[in-house]
């Protein structure tokens, strides 16, 4: 008998060059965006660093601060423990059930922007509201305070990307993430739940 957890090749479902596509696709398209944040928030996260911007005791206190906070409410919570391997579950069903439109926009259905419960729907959506008015008003900030905070998402970023990529790595070893997709009323059940 398999762990729990695991798809044995009786359990495995038939898999298309169409769904691992498009379970890639989404996937990529993920860390993409999380990439992309990572790529331009480093260089403002790291000035006080390569400028010689002089913190006070109390700014570097902050700084450290805030990043080990985001690296666990962030990062470890928010990624580790509940985005990244929603991430993956959802590539992981979209491979077995692939779908001409869920596939052309791979990255959207596996954030659960569409093709999800109501309450998905509703907090993925909301998130990103937020996440666009947080932006514009960290963007106003002077440095080191711009810099403070965007030293924390990125070591969150760098995290959530990380936890993607390894759950998606056990999953193509055969250990999906064992999380529920959380899908609409009436869709068919992921074959490893």
């Amino acid at each position: 008998m398999a762990e729990a957890g695991t798809l044995t090749d009786t359990a495995r479902p038939q898999i298309t060059a169409l769904g691992r596509f498009a379970s890639l696709w989404g996937v990529l398209g993920a860390l993409s965006l999380l990439g992309s944040a990572i790529y331009r928030l480093t260089p403002i996260a790291i000035e006080p660093f390569t400028t010689g911007m002089g913190l006070t005791a109390w700014q570097w206190a902050a700084y450290v601060g805030f990043i080990v906070f985001n690296a666990h409410a962030e990062g470890y919570r928010g990624f580790q423990k509940g985005y990244s391997p929603r991430v993956v579950a959802r590539s992981f069903y979209l491979a077995e059930h692939p779908k001409p439109l869920h596939v052309l926009l791979a990255p959207a259905f596996c954030m659960g922007l569409f093709y999800a419960s109501k309450k998905r729907k509703i907090v993925g959506w909301t998130l990103i509201i937020v996440l666009v008015g947080v932006i514009a008003a960290v963007r106003r900030l002077d440095q080191p305070y711009r810099a403070i905070i965007d030293g924390g998402v990125v070591v969150g970023l760098v995290w959530g990307a990380v936890a993607v990529i390894w759950f998606y790595a056990r999953g193509l070893m055969g250990h999906p993430p064992q999380r529920n997709p959380e899908l609409p009323e009436g869709a068919p059940p992921p074959s490893w739940l």
